[in-house]
């Protein structure tokens, strides 16, 4: 057996075990693509636009009327801001095909869960304190069905949420799963991705035109296009001369349009809340896909503000708490202080942004590191 110090040919028969048995050097710091933190915090903004005067709903009670009365104009506009979270997809589907790149499944598992579950945990406690208020009039769910909110399991086992947004996190979950499970456990390189990436999008399709509830659970062909979509640009990103990764792209947004007008697009109805043409469906899905491009061929690198790192620290959080808690603070402050809708809407999203402030500070600060070195001990 080599010693510890040993070097091993590239090739040769215990090159592989060695470099299993041996922690590999730290990696290289990449440079913060801060453009990015930027654009994450834009998508929340949009879906937090939404929720707050783009639908009805549980919102209608806060403000006391339908938001479009509140915003008879730009109730309109907020409504496709739900497309925030097809860009977040997108978003995703680039980091995580970058923070998974050369990097262990153990340590990509606990990167992954060290960075979700702090803020959701106490989201999820949170919510359910402020729910169970006798001035909040909004119902907050059993007990039991909010322990199990704890696992973000919740959907599969059809229990009600505490937080609505959390269906996302579902949506993302299913996909480290597959990413981890096909790309970092064998070792994520070009061919392996890209390989990945085609079989997905032929599966996904597959999986539309069986109409198979498990198959539809598994490969999510409504979002898959979108976590792909930022694969490929991740590739595009890493050579920009890579065509294949740029069929990625636009195979992907391709299918990816068609998924969001088809179930975003309605006929023109007075019934409904709002309109969206199919246009602008298209056309902030394409801007999305584009944003994202933009950044990873380094178009927008002198979007470098030191303050958007701190704001891509606060998009989680405020994303998760800013839907349930919004609701009750837009119901303080329209109806219980009388303030106008606009102001109403600004002073919500400051007071989420400073919760989220408080998230990151308080609770991701101190228990992600906590959680993802438990997490890589080695017994």
């Amino acid at each position: 057996m080599s010693s510890p110090g040993t070097t091993l040919p590239k090739n040769s028969p215990g090159a592989e075990t060695l470099s299993r048995t041996i922690p590999a050097p730290a990696r290289r710091a990449r440079p913060r693509l801060r453009a990015l933190d930027g654009l994450r915090l834009i998508a929340a903004l949009m879906v937090a636009a939404y929720h707050y005067g783009g639908r009805d709903g549980e919102i209608t009670e806060a403000w006391g009327s339908s938001p479009q009365l509140q915003f008879p104009t730009a109730h309109n506009w907020f409504a496709y801001g739900c497309l925030g979270v097809q860009i977040f997809f997108v978003i995703s589907g680039f980091v995580i095909c970058m923070s998974g790149w050369g990097r262990p499944l153990r340590s990509f598992f606990a990167s992954r869960v060290s960075r979700l579950f702090p803020s959701y945990w106490a989201a999820i406690i949170l919510v359910t304190a402020v729910f169970a208020l006798p001035v909040v009039t909004y119902e907050a769910v059993a007990p039991s069905d909010a322990l199990v909110n704890l696992t973000m399991l919740q959907q599969p086992l059809g229990v009600d949420r505490v937080l609505g947004v959390c269906w996302t996190l579902w949506a993302e979950l299913r996909f480290y799963a597959l990413f981890a499970l096909f790309v970092v456990l064998p070792g994520a390189n070009r061919a392996r991705v890209i390989l990945f990436c085609a079989v997905w999008t032929l599966a996904a399709a597959v999986a539309e035109g069986a109409n198979e509830p498990l198959l539809d659970l598994v490969l999510m062909p409504e979002y898959a296009p979108f976590f792909i979509g930022g694969i490929g640009i991740y590739l595009v990103h890493r050579d920009r001369r890579d065509l294949t990764a740029w069929g990625i792209v636009g195979v992907s947004w391709l299918i990816g349009q068609h998924y969001a007008v088809d179930r975003l697009w309605h006929a023109p109805n007075p019934d409904f809340f709002s309109y969206r043409t199919s246009f602008g469906i298209i056309a902030v899905v394409t801007a999305g896909f584009a944003a994202v491009l933009l950044i990873a061929l380094g178009a927008l690198h002198r979007v470098d503000w030191r303050w958007l790192t701190v704001a891509g620290a606060l998009t989680y959080p405020f994303y998760l708490v800013h839907e349930h808690l919004g609701w009750v603070t837009v119901a303080a402050l329209h109806r219980g202080l009388g303030l106008p809708s606009y102001a109403t809407f600004g002073l919500t999203i400051a007071a989420m942004l400073l919760l989220a402030w408080l998230l990151n500070r308080f609770v991701e600060e101190r228990l992600t590191p906590l959680i993802r070195n438990g997490l890589m001990v080695r017994k």
